[in-house]
């Protein structure tokens, strides 16, 4: 018995299970843990407990000390993203991570083999060369499209996020405010007007201009109404849904 933990960062989406998927089926004791944010939309919840029940595991929830929520993180740092990145971030899931983590660790990300995620992992490993750090999809050549797929193929029901046309399913509450691309916050405000609404009358109040139109930064409510929006991901695997095939019963925990 080693006391070496692994540990399945949960993001309520389809890379997170695909990712748990992989590894719980070689290490059946790997902890799953998610950091609530406070800020994720209702149908993941409901995805995350038949995701739970298909893997025959449970979520350790991680919470920050400090904050509630994301608006509470907003709303006392003045701030919400920049140059210096997203408050809500830090606040809502890396210190609680960092609080929860231990130095012999080994931590799993649903980080994806799409040239962007690849890229997102690079970084992630520059920044916390300290860790013991695992993409198994990447390893595997999984795509995001292909891991809508797997999950499909397992028998659950995507978050609805997915076909409404969102590249991943967090943050629906209020909008990512970390993108800058204007066909997601055309497409946010469409599906959200209302949250929309408030979170770009925040961003005016504090002077965030959280999109970028042809180089220039702008307040997302100055995004035209007309503005193009992201289309939705579709699923697509080949011989790599098989590795969903190996799991049509529920795992059962090593005992």
């Amino acid at each position: 018995m080693t006391d070496r933990r692994t540990l399945i960062w949960w993001s309520t989406g389809a890379a997170s299970f695909v990712a748990a998927q992989l590894t719980l089926r070689d290490n059946p004791e790997a902890i799953v843990a998610r950091c609530e944010t406070g800020n994720e939309d209702p149908d993941n919840y409901r995805f995350e407990a038949d995701a739970m029940r298909r893997l025959n595991t449970s979520v350790t929830l991680l919470r920050s000390t400090e904050f509630s929520d994301v608006w509470e993180v907003w709303q006392k740092r003045r701030y919400m993203s920049g140059i210096a990145g997203a408050p809500c971030t830090s606040a809502m899931k890396i210190a609680p991570r960092i609080e929860f983590q231990r130095p012999t660790d080994i931590h799993v990300f649903g980080y994806t083999a799409d040239r962007e995620d690849v890229d997102r992992f690079e970084r992630l490993k520059e920044n916390y060369f300290e860790l013991t750090v695992r993409a198994p999809l990447i390893d595997a050549g999984i795509t995001k499209a292909a891991s809508l797929a797997i999950v499909q193929k397992s028998g659950l029901e995507l978050p609805r996020s997915y076909a409404m046309g969102f590249p991943n399913a967090n943050c629906l509450q209020t909008g990512c405010v970390k993108a800058t691309s204007p066909d997601y916050w055309s497409l946010y405000r469409h599906h959200f007007p209302e949250n929309f609404a408030r979170t770009a009358a925040y961003a005016r109040e504090i002077g965030a201009r959280l999109t970028r139109i042809k180089g220039e930064r702008m307040f997302i409510d100055e995004i035209p109404d007309d503005w193009p929006m992201t289309n939705p991901i579709i699923p697509a695997c080949d011989f790599l849904c098989a590795l969903a095939d190996n799991d049509n019963e529920p795992m059962e925990k090593a005992a």
